[in-house]
């Protein structure tokens, strides 16, 4: 029921800040059901303390809104497009959280150093390209949408083996095949970013991990041999 999306949806959103990765306003949290085709996302410039479920506004993936009061978030057309270029995703969190942003801010991907790290991303975070005067200028949000799906499209990076990405001079996105799982993303995205920054204060030689423990811990937790956490017992 669209009403568990919105109830899916908020709760996504008020655990932002709960987890320090939100100031003011910034950022929201979407929940897609994709059979539908209609996401919820938390509604412009609302302040968390404020929210509720029934403020959250459903709008399907031609961008058109199908229900709430309230204006959807102006970054709707960027979660549009991810859950668009993106089948295996139902879920995105964008957030300005302090040392992911940095790195965003300076375009630079955070490189992998330890096994944290390894636990969430199958390598490096990447960041996008610059966004072109024309894309800032025309169809900003959706264009920043667009060089995030571009981004993996051109590496050929599984979205949910980098379950996020930085946009230059912007912030962080995070996804997941849902929305809990994207929070939970923009979390580890933050805590690596916080960590690789003092990292590099401590050995600004550090060579990135060796392949082999960033494979291994990896594996660990994703793919078809994973073993991390409790396997259900065969009834």
């Amino acid at each position: 029921m669209l009403s568990d999306l919105k109830r899916e949806a908020y709760e996504a959103n008020i655990a932002l800040p709960r987890h320090g990765l939100i100031n003011l306003t910034f950022g929201n949290a979407s929940a897609l059901d994709r059979s539908k085709g209609i996401f919820a996302i938390k509604p412009s410039g609302v302040p968390y303390a404020s929210l509720r479920p029934s403020d959250m506004v459903l709008v399907d993936l031609d961008g058109k809104k199908v229900e709430g009061k309230l204006s959807p978030s102006s970054d709707t057309p960027t979660h549009r497009r991810i859950f668009i270029g993106f089948k295996q995703v139902n879920g995105v969190v964008h957030t300005h959280s302090s040392h992911a942003t940095a790195f965003a801010q300076a375009g630079r991907s955070i490189p992998i150093y330890g096994t944290t790290h390894a636990d969430y991303f199958a390598g490096d975070i990447p960041v996008t390209r610059k966004l072109t005067e024309w894309e800032i200028e025309e169809r900003y949000e959706w264009e920043t949408g667009n060089v995030i799906v571009q981004r993996f499209l051109v590496e050929d990076l599984n979205p949910l083996d980098y379950p996020g990405v930085l946009v230059n001079r912007h912030a962080p996105f995070a996804w997941g095949p849902t929305v809990a799982k994207a929070v939970e993303a923009a979390v580890a995205i933050e805590c690596i970013a916080h960590m690789a920054l003092m990292t590099m204060q401590l050995a600004p030689k550090l060579k990135e991990i060796e392949p082999e423990l960033l494979d291994r811990h990896f594996k660990r937790k994703h793919g078809p041999n994973a073993y991390y956490g409790q396997v259900p017992k065969p009834s």
